[in-house]
């Protein structure tokens, strides 16, 4: 399988539009790839927090048709990142969107664990209820988007929903790098799956991104990691390894906490 993750510059003198065009084209050059991966809010940039109620979207908005027609022109599974997008009741939500080869929306993501503590997303947006899962041909994606990396407990769910990569969609600041290596280092570890983790290039509102997105195995072995400028990530990997380490070390079947107790519910 061939993913090509889209490490996108989010430069504040370029305009929403004209990077949604420029993703369009940069995913367009992906035909012949499985699985191509955008980072988070990279229309608006992650940390540009006071444009977040301008650029607001509809689910099924600019964002939505521009990269659906993206996706059936290229050919591609794609993880088109994450959006701002404004339910019908006015609130705000971090949601990412998964399309088919035909263009068809397959899934859309609205991140849980909210980033700012008491400013920024935290206040301003809403937070996602479901986990979600996307089956394509040769694996089942699990979506986690930025902060949701901090937490284990997502993706121990996400597995026990059957994921098999798992997919994190980024906006994570530079001065924060080295817990975003670490962290996706150890949820494929400790769920014996691949990371497949795509972050933003650039300034958002001031705050430098730590680019560097990387794919990891199973076994936690960095497969490719990109530098800190705007770049695409392109590796192979094969999903059947998955299935073959939780077999050859199966820790997953070793857990006593976290599951439904014997006779529970009965």
């Amino acid at each position: 399988m061939r993913a090509s993750l889209i490490q996108i510059a989010v430069d504040p003198d370029e305009s929403v539009n004209s990077r949604r065009q420029r993703a369009a084209s940069l995913i367009a050059a992906q035909r012949g790839a499985d699985l191509v991966v955008l980072p988070e809010l990279w229309p608006v940039g992650a940390f540009a927090y006071t444009a977040f109620a301008d650029e607001a979207e509809p689910l099924q908005g600019p964002t939505h048709d521009i990269m659906a027609k993206a996706a059936a022109d290229a050919g591609v599974w794609l993880h088109a990142g994450s959006f701002v997008e404004r339910a019908a009741d006015g609130t705000l939500y971090n949601t990412a969107l998964v399309f088919t080869p035909e263009g068809e929306r397959a899934a859309a993501y609205r991140k849980i664990h909210r980033f700012g503590f008491d400013q920024g997303e935290a206040v301003m947006m809403g937070a996602g209820e479901e986990l979600v899962t996307v089956t394509l041909p040769q694996t089942t994606l699990g979506l986690a988007t930025c902060y949701d990396l901090r937490f284990p407990e997502m993706f121990r769910g996400l597995v026990d929903a059957g994921a098999e990569t798992l997919i994190v969609a980024a906006g994570w600041p530079e001065r924060r790098r080295a817990h975003w290596t670490l962290l996706a280092q150890a949820r494929a570890v400790e769920n014996q799956s691949y990371v497949l983790a795509v972050g933003t290039a650039g300034t958002h509102a001031g705050v430098q991104q730590a680019g560097h997105s990387i794919v990891v195995d199973p076994w936690g072995e960095v497969l490719a990691e990109a530098g800190a400028d705007e770049e695409v990530l392109s590796v192979e990997f094969d999903p059947a390894k998955v299935a073959a380490t939780r077999e050859q070390f199966p820790a997953l079947k070793d857990r006593r906490l976290g599951l439904t107790p014997p006779g529970a519910g009965k």
